[in-house]
């Protein structure tokens, strides 16, 4: 009888121990993401096991500490792996006569200080945390891809320590022929947060005067383009056009309008050299009786065609 009653004791003894309410390890923090270093802004669970008075989740704040109940100082958390993070809390406790042998978790919940922006001609312009790691082609996908005004470079901004330590930001020209069309692996370049993703709009030609559709056209490449590909984007020339056309174009040094005569029968007859153009030129062709448009009335219809959402005109006489 004696020994039955010491049987039920300790088995009284080991529910009862059971049955404590301890945290578990994980329950708090929900979504355990990958590893990476902790920065400012980030949102960590800390599990302290036995003691949920200091099992919580804690955001870190913008100068990279964090601070937990009964502990007189704050704990540096950026910069750190969450496996370093453990051991220095469990330091803590034990330096501050908080708890002898503590056994601490620390797993992320939110990412907050790895963002990439994506901005410019894109179908989604968005914000994101590099989680884990990601990609060029990642950004963009998550950007639903690029818009149809879309130009032929993506740059990849980030900012770097330069000299005297102060910031310096990098600037990186991707083709995107080369990343989407061809594929090319060593374009797709990897992304770790801090990141800016910006697509320019493609530059603009604008077709006024005789010609069969005038509007405002992308230049998708500025080695190929030229007055006789602009006319064949324009469907062509309409009856009683002027010999000569103009090419206006905005000086570099100066806000001012510089107007290039060009001999559009000549050109179209193949007894004179195409001429190029670049990006934000006006070309006007007037008709044959001689009346010329100011430069004032010309940006006007050119700024009109770039605003409509077919970046036509229609120009009827």
């Amino acid at each position: 009888m004696h020994r039955l009653n010491v049987l039920l004791l300790v088995t009284a003894a080991c529910l009862a121990a059971q049955t404590r309410t301890s945290p578990p390890l994980f329950e708090v923090g929900g979504a355990n993401l990958p590893a990476q270093k902790i920065g400012p802004n980030d949102l960590i669970a800390v599990s302290v096991y036995d003691a949920p008075e200091l099992t919580r989740t804690v955001r870190v704040s913008t100068d990279g500490l964090i601070r937990l109940p009964m502990l007189k100082e704050r704990i540096q958390a950026s910069g750190r792996m969450p496996p370093e993070l453990e051991t220095t809390i469990a330091e803590s406790l034990i330096r501050e006569n908080i708890l002898i042998a503590p056994v601490v978790t620390v797993t992320m919940v939110e990412y907050h200080s790895r963002p990439i922006n994506v901005i410019g001609s894109v179908k989604r312009p968005l914000t994101f945390q590099a989680v884990g790691g990601a990609t060029l082609l990642d950004a963009i996908t998550r950007a639903e891809g690029l818009s149809s005004d879309a130009g032929p470079e993506i740059l990849v901004s980030r900012t770097q320590s330069g000299e005297n330590g102060a910031p310096a930001t990098i600037i990186q020209r991707i083709p995107v022929k080369g990343l989407i069309d061809e594929a090319d692996p060593e374009l797709n370049v990897r992304l770790f947060g801090g990141e800016e993703i910006r697509v320019p709009e493609a530059g603009k030609i604008f077709v006024v005067g005789n010609v069969r559709r005038p509007g405002a056209y992308p230049v998708e490449d500025s080695s190929g383009t030229s007055v006789l590909k602009l006319l064949a984007l324009s469907e062509g020339l309409l009856p009683y056009t002027a010999k000569q056309a103009f090419i206006y174009r905005k000086e570099h040094s100066s806000s001012a309008k510089h107007e290039i005569p060009i001999e559009i029968s000549r050109i179209i007859d193949r007894k004179s050299p195409d001429v190029p153009l670049q990006a934000n030129d006006i070309l006007y062709i007037p008709d044959n009786k001689g009346k010329r448009m100011t430069i004032s009335t010309l940006e006007k219809l050119a700024g009109f065609g770039s605003a409509t959402a077919s970046g036509m005109i229609i120009w009827r006489r």
